[in-house]
């Protein structure tokens, strides 16, 4: 006769798990200082994983993008601290770690729109220039955009991107520039949105400091935080017919509840196990 205990625990609670994964990273304590009532840190981190794996953070994160203020676009980059506990991985040079006078750092690279939200991020090796990830980032530019960027981004290539894409990139010219450059101070001035994104993102300490050995797992916290921006801004907004329904449940004081950040859960339950 078959046996008729099923194999394994039962499965934890799929809202819990979203909640421990925005535990950590707002507070950025290690995984096995989750606590017990969010489940097994091993769950946790392991449905992490999975689902950075099958593209779902990138994917909510390119599903909410999609719909972004293209007036204006804003680019700039973020150098973090990577702490001892990341940098003992054998060959590191493919997970995006440099050194740097203050030690081994990393590089953010985001893309920033007229509201403030992120677009695109990218991640590179602390010492890397500014501009080596732009004509990437930059790539997906609409006519009639205008480009915000620092000195950094001063670069004959980027300009001619820019106006191959009907884009007016408003730059300050290097000191060394000998022909004049069209450039408004006055518009210049709503770049602060961009630092204003890094100090947003940075609130979180998973990504204030690099903890993790691999890149795509930063990456995806730092993609998790951005998430966590954008549908700050569309909680009040219904849900787009078709996206999906939020989990059911009751919301615990104290927890960072899934439904507040509008998670849609037909994108999660897809990496289910």
């Amino acid at each position: 006769m078959l046996p008729n205990k099923p194999r394994g625990g039962p499965r934890v609670n799929d809202r819990r798990v979203p909640n421990g994964i925005f535990w950590v990273l707002r507070s950025g304590t290690p995984w096995r200082d989750l606590p017990e009532n969010y489940g097994p840190y091993t769950t946790c981190y392991n449905r992490f994983v999975r689902r950075r794996r099958a593209g779902v953070w990138g994917g909510i994160m390119n599903a909410l993008a999609a719909t972004h203020d293209a007036a204006v676009q804003m680019i700039d980059t973020s150098i973090i601290r990577v702490h001892q506990h990341a940098a003992c991985i054998a060959r590191n040079k493919k997970q995006s770690l440099g050194r740097s006078r203050g030690g081994l750092t990393s590089k953010i690279h985001a893309v920033v729109d007229t509201n403030g939200l992120t677009v695109r991020l990218a991640l590179t090796t602390g010492e890397a220039h500014d501009n080596r990830l732009a004509g990437k980032l930059l790539s997906r530019l609409k006519s009639g955009t205008m480009l915000l960027a620092d000195r950094g981004y001063d670069a004959d290539w980027i300009r001619a991107l820019a106006a191959e894409r009907g884009v007016w990139a408003n730059i300050p010219p290097r000191r060394n520039r000998s022909e004049p450059i069209c450039f408004s101070p006055y518009l210049y001035r709503a770049r602060n949105l961009v630092e204003r994104v890094f100090n947003k993102i940075k609130q979180c300490r998973r990504v204030a400091t690099r903890y993790d050995k691999l890149a795509a797992n930063y990456l995806a916290f730092i993609q998790l935080a951005s998430i966590r921006l954008w549908l700050r801004v569309n909680e009040s907004t219904p849900l787009v017919a078709g996206v999906g329904e939020l989990a059911p449940g009751p919301f615990r004081p104290g927890q960072v509840a899934a439904a507040d950040f509008c998670i849609p859960w037909v994108i999660l339950n897809r990496c289910r196990g």
